[in-house]
């Protein structure tokens, strides 16, 4: 079998109207302190989504070092963000939600039930295990659950991001898609009917769902970091799912990208445009973001859910003293030596 070219989820990206407010939100109730980068600049290669137009936005990427993906949180700078004209439900076709990971789901039921001035449901039973759902102040819906992959003990009651919940019209079409992108992947259950945990405005609504892992493998310099990744798939069966970002632009209110750490961008492109997904944006070169750098690409699952690809050129390891890695200079895609990833932590903002 040959080595995988996706070694996890690096980010999902969550638009806001006010960053510093939203960070320090994740910060004290989610454990993303440690900021990759911080940064405001222009998007001049997103006006495939931004309206034609070259807009500025500040984004700060943080992630959890106990393990697990990162989040982007992101605002237009040259206008206002803007949210939804209706409440998002699960099955409406985007992402839905992040599935954050805890080391224990009660511990974290009762951290957040505690700390939290948002919406937390209760604990109940998930097609697999035990989990919760909640929101955030901005209107997103989030859901924990367990994970067995974790980075290093924090002492944390929540990890970093295992996964997604994504709406889509067509489970069937969608498989296909998130196959070919992460294989290998597992099917975890495909369960129809109607589900007492999710968190609809109508009761009785029927729904197929689908849960698929990418089980952690070795492959990947922050693949440790990373681990396993969970990608819900749901399908409404008895409504019209609306779409999430109609007339709206990347980056406005919401989860706006899910973003893959990738190991070798031109193989990977090559094979998916040979399987009819073809790149809609492509840096090909290496892109500067305050202090890290990278090539970056999107393209979209078939109901338009942006999928943004990421192959990590320079990652800053301790800021403060200017040590910055040059990930091209390595001569395989091992993981990083776990030391060297714990020094992100001296630049962690503590509130």
């Amino acid at each position: 079998m040959s080595a995988p070219l996706i070694s996890g989820i690096q980010q999902v990206g969550i638009g806001v109207q006010n960053v510093p407010d939203a960070w320090k939100w994740y910060r004290k109730m989610l454990g993303f302190d440690v900021p990759v980068f911080d940064e405001k600049a222009e998007a001049p290669l997103m006006t495939p989504y931004t309206g034609g137009e070259v807009h500025k936005r500040h984004a700060v990427l943080a992630i959890n070092l106990a393990g697990g993906g990162g989040l982007e949180i992101w605002s237009f700078t040259s206008r206002r963000s803007q949210p939804a004209n209706f409440k998002v439900e699960i099955g409406d076709l985007g992402i839905n939600a992040i599935r954050f990971k805890a080391p224990d789901v009660k511990k974290a039921h009762e951290w957040l039930k505690s700390q939290s001035k948002e919406a937390v449901g209760p604990l109940v039973a998930l097609p697999e295990g035990e989990g919760f759902w909640a929101s955030d102040p901005y209107g997103n819906t989030f859901q924990i659950t367990s994970d067995e992959t974790w980075f290093q003990q924090t002492g944390k009651p929540v990890g970093g991001v295992a996964g997604v919940v994504v709406g889509v019209s067509n489970i069937d079409e969608s498989l296909v898609f998130y196959e070919n992108l992460l294989q290998p992947l597992e099917v975890v259950y495909d369960q129809s009917g109607v589900f007492e945990d999710i968190p609809a405005s109508i009761k009785g609504q029927r729904f197929r769902r689908v849960l698929l892992r990418k089980t952690f493998t070795p492959h990947g310099a922050f693949s440790r970091l990373l681990g396993n990744v969970q990608i819900e798939l749901v399908q409404a069966l008895d409504r019209t799912p609306k779409k999430i970002f109609e007339n709206r632009f990347w980056g406005d209110c919401g989860f706006i990208h899910l973003c893959f750490d990738t190991i070798d961008m031109d193989t990977l492109k090559s094979k998916l445009q040979a399987q009819g997904y073809p790149f809609t944006i492509d840096s090909e070169s290496s892109f500067g973001m305050e202090s890290a750098a990278g090539r970056f690409a999107y393209l979209e699952d078939p109901d338009g859910t942006l999928i943004e690809l990421v192959e990590t050129h320079k990652l800053p390891i301790l800021k403060k003293i200017g040590w910055f890695l040059d990930i091209q200079k390595r001569k395989n895609q091992k993981p990083l030596p776990d030391w060297m990833l714990k020094l992100m932590g001296l630049s962690r903002v503590k509130d």
